[in-house]
């Protein structure tokens, strides 16, 4: 008998260890890390007795949500109270830290979201409270809830008796039913950055007599993410693993956590293009068992980070990191241009779905580094943009000649048709009878002179410009204009239409200086120069097209070519 209860007292002694997170669940208000906004306003709504009948807390998971809402019930119900400050030591506050008040009630909406436990709950409102101040409601997940049992919900979350106070609890507060938000007093939690949650950390190592050092703190306060109760389940976990010092290998061990200085090595290797010890070091992660999908957004978050510190400014609000990383990113990054980490970290971005959805992510990974090694590092845009200027005025001093022998225009807009009138090309009208010609001396005037019309068309409508793109001026005589139109049915129908033709004719009419009538020609008959001069600008367009200064801005800039003029 003795033998058994000794047995018995051990596996109770043994069952009765509590995790860090709820052995050190904080007390107070002032207790709660970096909920100031929230802890604040309800210290000052308690203090003026303005505390809301229905409170909302909202935020990530791990950030304080349940615990805070049991300080509120804690300094509603006080002895003392109600006052920001509970006692802790009154009935009310001991019953409601060990979870057993009885006028506070703690429902899990996840299994309690049915209309007629809800309904139960509202017949109970109207009973007074057994020895404290008010009768307290807190609903953690309250989003899990039907909305039949929201709507059952409704009339007593508006209107409550005074003794009623409800208290809710979500993780995703965009599932709540907008009436149910409008009636809550709504407080948004944020996540918990990684300094404040390593300080934390710390503190509960000395209070337990573990060494651990601080490299080995701030790994479990990134990989919880934001949330306290997670590093608090790491911590229990890397306690467990030894007695008194914990190293920092056996901490990644125990978390499986990738080293942060593989991910130095690796996004070194990238920066340099040593694509074999890229893969050296993809293969030393495979063999360790880590999770490739894993490691990859540990990657592209690396270099989130680099590009963020190679901008400047103020990169502790934007780069969660500890400082002696933020100076080992300073020097990896020193000789890096913007533009550069730019395009990797855009290309492991735009590769990201990939990996995502790859049934073999460690073939993924590999085909990303050989493919990013393989992209040429991009030029500074104000360099790029000092090269396109040069190649431009080198093309304008020397432009190409046209088949007839009189020089153009090249790309990039440099001035065409140096045979044009001067009158034509200020828009002014000229005597008729100086167009009054069809042979090779008259082409180019009447070329002249169509251009501009078409360019007056292209400002007032552009539709029709676009109509008459293949389109030539064949003669102008006796009030009348020859328009040669080379295009499907559609194209012809649609300058053929009567609001178009009317706009042609004023066009036309402002130049000639009087009225014209048109005579539209639906087949074109190509002859020898004007094939020559077709040839002419598709060979320079494919010229644009080919320069590698016109291929590095389409590559910083994500472009994509729409047109080549050729004016």
């Amino acid at each position: 008998m003795i033998e058994k209860l000794g047995c018995r007292s051990k596996e109770t002694s043994t069952m009765s260890y509590l995790v860090l997170a709820r052995k050190y669940r904080p007390q107070t208000f002032s207790e709660v890390i970096n909920q100031d906004h929230i802890t604040q306003t309800l210290t000052n709504a308690i203090s003026h007795e303005r505390v809301a009948h229905a409170v909302l807390f909202s935020g990530p998971r791990g950030t304080g949500k349940t615990t805070v809402a049991r300080i509120l019930a804690k300094a509603m119900n006080c002895k003392e109270g109600p006052t920001p400050t509970p006692c802790n030591t009154c009935r009310s506050c001991r019953e409601i830290t060990a979870g057993s008040a009885v006028d506070v009630f703690e429902i899990d909406g996840a299994s309690n979201n049915s209309v007629d436990q809800i309904r139960e709950l509202r017949e109970n409102l109207k009973y007074m409270p057994a020895h404290s101040p008010y009768k307290i409601y807190i609903i953690d997940e309250v989003h899990m809830l039907s909305i039949a049992a929201f709507n059952a919900l409704l009339k007593s979350l508006e209107e409550p008796p005074e003794h009623i106070l409800f208290i809710f609890a979500t993780t995703e507060s965009h599932k709540i039913p907008i009436t149910i938000l409008s009636r809550c007093q709504r407080h948004e939690f944020r996540r918990i950055d990684i300094d404040s949650i390593a300080k934390h950390l710390s503190k509960i190592c000395a209070r337990e007599k573990v060494e651990i050092d601080q490299e080995s703190l701030w790994l479990m306060a990134r990989e919880a993410g934001g949330s306290m109760r997670d590093a608090l389940s790491l911590l229990d976990q890397v306690m467990a693993c030894a007695d008194q010092a914990v190293s920092y290998a056996q901490v990644l061990d125990v978390l499986g956590v990738i080293d942060r200085k593989t991910i130095f090595d690796i996004s070194d290797a990238v920066l340099q293009g040593d694509t074999v010890r890229m893969l050296e070091l993809l293969d030393g992660v495979y063999e360790r068992g880590h999770d490739i999908r894993k490691f990859y957004a540990d990657l592209l978050g690396h270099f989130r980070n680099m590009l963020v510190v190679k901008i400047g400014g103020r990169t502790g609000k934007l780069v969660d990191l500890p400082g002696h990383e933020i100076e080992r990113i300073q020097m990896q990054i020193k000789d890096v241009s913007p533009a550069s980490l730019k395009q990797i970290f855009d290309f492991f971005f735009q590769e990201e779905a990939n990996m995502r959805s790859a049934s073999q992510p460690k073939l993924a990974v590999e085909m990303t580094f050989i493919k990013i090694s393989q992209i040429r590092p991009a030029l500074p845009i104000d360099v790029l943009v000092e090269k396109l200027d040069a190649l431009r005025k080198e093309i304008g001093k020397h432009p190409p000649q046209d088949p007839g022998g009189n020089p153009g225009a090249g790309e990039f807009g440099a001035e065409q048709n140096s045979g044009r009138r001067p009158g034509a090309a200020a828009g002014i009208a000229e005597p008729r009878d100086s167009f009054e010609k069809t042979g090779a001396d008259g082409d180019e005037d009447l070329t002249a002179a169509w251009q501009h019309i078409r360019e007056v068309l292209s400002n007032q409508a552009p539709a029709l410009a676009t109509n008459l793109t293949n389109s030539t001026l064949n003669r102008v005589s006796d009030h009348k204009l020859e328009l040669a139109v080379n295009g499907n049915g559609f194209n012809i129908s649609m300058i053929r239409r009567k609001k178009n033709m009317n706009t042609l004719k004023r066009a036309v009419k402002d130049f000639f200086g009087e009225k014209t009538n048109i005579v539209i020609h639906t087949q074109m008959v190509q002859n020898g120069k004007n094939l020559e001069q077709r040839n002419l600008e598709n060979r320079l367009k494919q010229e644009a097209l080919s320069h590698p200064l016109v291929a590095e801005a389409i590559e910083i800039f994500n472009g994509k070519v729409v047109d080549v003029k050729v004016s």
